[in-house]
């Protein structure tokens, strides 16, 4: 078995990513959060725009894995837990500076719940209705998430109680790591 240097988790918006690392603290990996990343740079470059519109810029202007590249700048040694990668071309990024010790986990919940939980967190990307709702999901599905959750080499479905997701993470997690 091939030692896991990260293990990354992807899923569509209010599918679980911030419970999956709650779910593995007993594990004590570090964590980088991808969205962190996004909005540190945001900030370092005086960025007015949208979180989502100016991680895009990025893209546009450095490459569909800019993201994946300056959270490897973050990483210590693994393993690491990753959280929110959104695109194949991050996932490539990070596979080829991790070779076979990368692990993706995807995360799902039907998109019902995952609105219910945006609109309840009360974070100011919350969606004002279901049809910004929809457009988020399109926007981060044009970056390429389906393909990511759809090529997982996990999936841990959210659908039940937060304890049972818990362990379901947990279970996921020591499972990839031979633990």
């Amino acid at each position: 078995m091939v030692a896991v240097k990260a293990i990354i988790s992807a899923g569509m918006p209010g599918s679980g990513k911030e419970e999956f690392l709650m779910a593995l603290r007993p594990l004590g990996l570090p964590h980088v959060r991808m969205g962190d990343v996004v909005r540190e740079e945001k900030a370092a470059k005086g960025s007015s725009a949208a979180t989502g519109d100016f991680a895009q810029a990025e893209r546009e202007a450095y490459g569909d894995g800019v993201w994946a590249l300056r959270t490897l700048d973050r990483m210590g040694e693994g393993p690491v837990l990753i959280d929110g990668c959104r695109s194949h071309a991050e996932v490539e990024a990070f596979r080829s500076a991790l070779g076979d010790g990368l692990c993706v986990i995807a995360l799902h919940s039907d998109p019902a719940t995952r609105y219910q939980r945006l609109r309840s967190r009360g974070r100011e990307d919350a969606p004002a209705d279901m049809e910004e709702f929809r457009r988020r999901d399109e926007r981060e599905m044009e970056w390429g998430l389906a393909r990511v959750i759809a090529l997982a080499d996990v999936m841990v479905v959210n659908d039940s109680s937060l304890e049972e997701f818990h362990r379901r993470c947990l279970a996921a997690a020591r499972r990839v790591m031979g633990r």
